[in-house]
């Protein structure tokens, strides 16, 4: 699945790798420590610069994924677009992702129209479905959403590490939970998943997020519908999130002042037809 908090997953082989290095790395600065105490003093001081090297370069990542720069985003992921196997399906599946977390729907459908299809188009069924979900729940097609997030959570658990398969479970109960929030469908539960994947991926920080803001205007919960907004970026008009935060933060700022909506349109009306002609 895309979302994640870095650049694309890497492949299969690359995390045990790491693992294995990192598993003699700490055995030889056990060594060291005992038989050369200076050596294995330098020894840890690099891999703790390493660590934080590291962390620093992922808190970086988290910042821009929260930031909504689409055009920075991309630049970013630009050199594994460019190493992605079959470039002519999975680029404009890439690049689609980015844009519909973002709420860039038009554009994100119109790279799927542009994705070749074939062979690694009917493999890349799990993102399809996570991606397809996330435009229909959007454009406010809330049955195509919800049957396609029932698809996504029917489908098998990949073969990884427990920490993945985890990250991955609360995604796709997420995206259900996203396309009931905005159809007025909620369940319970449905507010802390939203939650809790806005922080695990980053990328759907802020769809996710919008998601629980409905559900917090929904209860009657104004404070904290718009504390969950509060850092959003000023999102151009080419996203939905620029609607759904006007829409949301209007619906707050009117139920907090005590205004009647119906009434409202009502007054309105009445003032426009006293208005002469």
């Amino acid at each position: 699945m895309q979302p994640s908090v870095d650049d694309p997953p890497p492949s299969s082989w690359k995390p045990r790798l790491l693992f294995v290095a990192s598993a003699a790395t700490a055995a030889l600065v056990l060594r060291l420590a005992w038989e050369e105490p200076l050596a294995g003093v330098a020894a840890l001081a690099v891999i703790v610069t390493v660590v934080i090297s590291r962390w620093v370069s992922r808190q970086r990542v988290r910042r821009l994924l929260r930031s909504g720069d689409i055009e920075s985003i991309l630049q970013r992921w630009s050199e594994s677009f460019s190493e992605a196997p079959h470039p002519e399906t999975m680029q404009p599946l890439m690049k689609a992702t980015a844009f519909a977390a973002y709420g860039w729907v038009e554009r994100a459908r119109d790279l799927l129209q542009a994705a070749a299809r074939g062979p690694a188009w009917d493999a890349a069924l799990e993102h399809r479905l996570f991606l397809d979900a996330l435009l229909l729940t959007f454009e406010g097609d809330s049955e195509g959403a919800l049957d396609r997030a029932r698809a996504l959570q029917r489908l098998p658990l990949p073969m990884a590490t427990p920490f993945l398969i985890g990250r991955v479970t609360v995604l796709r109960s997420a995206v259900a939970a996203l396309a009931r929030a905005f159809s007025h469908q909620s369940e319970q539960g449905d507010h802390q998943l939203l939650l809790q994947a806005s922080d695990a991926s980053p990328l759907v920080h802020w769809a996710m997020r919008y998601g629980a803001a409905v559900l917090s205007v929904d209860a009657g919960e104004l404070r904290r519908a718009r504390a969950l907004l509060v850092d959003a970026p000023a999102w151009p008009g080419e996203s939905c999130f620029s609607g759904f935060h006007q829409e949301i933060t209007s619906e707050v700022d009117r139920r907090e002042h005590g205004v009647d909506p119906v009434q409202d349109a009502v007054e309105d009306a009445v003032e426009d037809a006293d208005e002469p002609l």
